[in-house]
């Protein structure tokens, strides 16, 4: 296997890993909520810390990525998942919090280092599509959860299905050692660890307009993304009237067509349309799609709901891989980790921003239907000024 393609599995291995991780605990909620006498909702409480330590996380890791390798860096990233879960084991809110946290420290360094590794591997003429591959691994780590720790926690107790997941992290970082030394063989030993790293990403961004620009618009992306991953069951079980478990089927379609997607875009960015055109028609054809998602009715067949669904997916679950090869592509040369974790930052504060400001409208209105209407609104104008903000280049792929 060619070095290009053992860094592809080996990185897109991780994300599935460290995204499973990071919803193993929701996966169970129910049950876990139960044993420590707290209400269910309390999981978004649960995932908001998971971000605000991955935002964090990432700051660094574009940092440290330099100083120990991208290798090393992911499977310490590994090691504090399997830690966190552990800590989520112990039978006190405090320590779940704490696991939250100490999660989200592992899973945001995650992408930084894959794109320090994949950027330095992967041909310039297939970046787009390989790290919409690779970034197949945060839905597929999801779905992965959602799968098997469910039926684990049923059979064994939601104890043992929280250790099968760390102790499947914690193997992994082992199984990756022998990788280390080709991989990481780019590490400056000399590269200073200090509080300094949690701004450099920041700075780099700050000093170039178009990564400036991939950053706000990822705000918007990731926040929209969370919304429909958040909201979409909740409209249609109680405004437009579905069962629960019909309900599902649309975050199972948004999800499913997200998967297929990122691979769709990916090539598209290589191979005809340049990556920042792509964006920016993804996010008028998610500001489409959720305009189209604001007019259901109790009268819409189930099949255009899905329709809509996987429009929504293949939009606002679909856009991430295009935009990480994008950052690296814009990244001063040995510098994709830390641009990607300096923009990775604006990225998670959307997830945990954006789900937020939806609720409150929510509440304020009543209306599931006017949330996805000013979604729509918010993403039209994140396309429109991606679109505005500079010449398109031409695809990678091209002469």
């Amino acid at each position: 296997m060619n070095p290009a393609a053992v860094a592809l599995v080996a990185t897109t291995a991780i994300q599935i890993a460290a995204a499973a991780a990071a919803l193993t605990l929701p996966a169970i909620a129910p049950v876990v909520a139960r044993d420590l006498g707290v209400p269910t909702s309390m999981v978004g409480t649960y995932i908001a810390l998971l971000y605000v330590g991955s935002s964090t996380a990432a700051l660094a890791g574009g940092g440290i990525v330099l100083r120990v390798g991208a290798i090393r860096l992911s499977q310490l990233c590994l090691i504090a998942c399997a830690a966190g879960l552990a800590l989520g084991l112990v039978p006190a809110l405090a320590a779940v919090a704490a696991a939250a946290v100490l999660v989200g420290l592992g899973y945001g360094p995650i992408t930084p280092a894959s794109s320090h590794v994949l950027a330095k591997t992967t041909p310039r003429e297939k970046m787009a599509l390989t790290f919409s591959i690779k970034q197949t691994g945060v839905p597929a780590g999801t779905a992965l959860a959602g799968l098997v720790v469910p039926p684990l926690a049923v059979a064994y107790g939601w104890h043992a299905a929280v250790l099968a997941i760390a102790a499947a992290c914690a193997l992994l970082a082992f199984a990756v050692q022998p990788l280390r030394a080709a991989l990481d063989a780019d590490r400056d030993r000399s590269a200073r660890l200090s509080a300094g790293q949690l701004v450099a990403g920041l700075r780099l961004v700050a000093a170039s307009a178009p990564l400036r620009t991939m950053a706000a618009v990822s705000f918007v992306y990731a926040g929209m993304q969370m919304c429909v991953s958040s909201f979409i069951v909740a409209y249609l079980a109680e405004e437009i009237g579905l069962s629960l478990v019909v309900a599902g089927l649309g975050l199972t379609t948004a999800n499913v067509a997200g998967v297929a997607a990122r691979i769709v875009w990916g090539a598209i960015a290589d191979r005809w349309l340049s990556a920042r055109a792509v964006l920016a028609w993804l996010g008028a054809l998610m500001a489409a799609a959720s305009a189209l998602a604001a007019l259901f009715a109790p009268g819409w067949p189930l099949a255009a709901l899905l329709a809509v669904a996987a429009a929504l997916g293949a939009t606002a679950i679909g856009w991430n891989g295009v935009y990480l090869a994008e950052v690296a592509r814009l990244a001063p040369a040995g510098r994709a980790g830390l641009a990607t974790g300096g923009c990775l930052f604006f990225t998670f504060v959307g997830v945990v921003v954006c789900p937020f400001l939806f609720g409150v409208l929510q509440r304020a209105s009543g209306s599931y239907a006017l949330c996805f209407a000013a979604a729509a609104g918010v993403c039209a104008l994140a396309a429109a000024a991606l679109g505005l903000s500079g010449r398109f280049r031409a695809p990678s792929g091209s002469a």
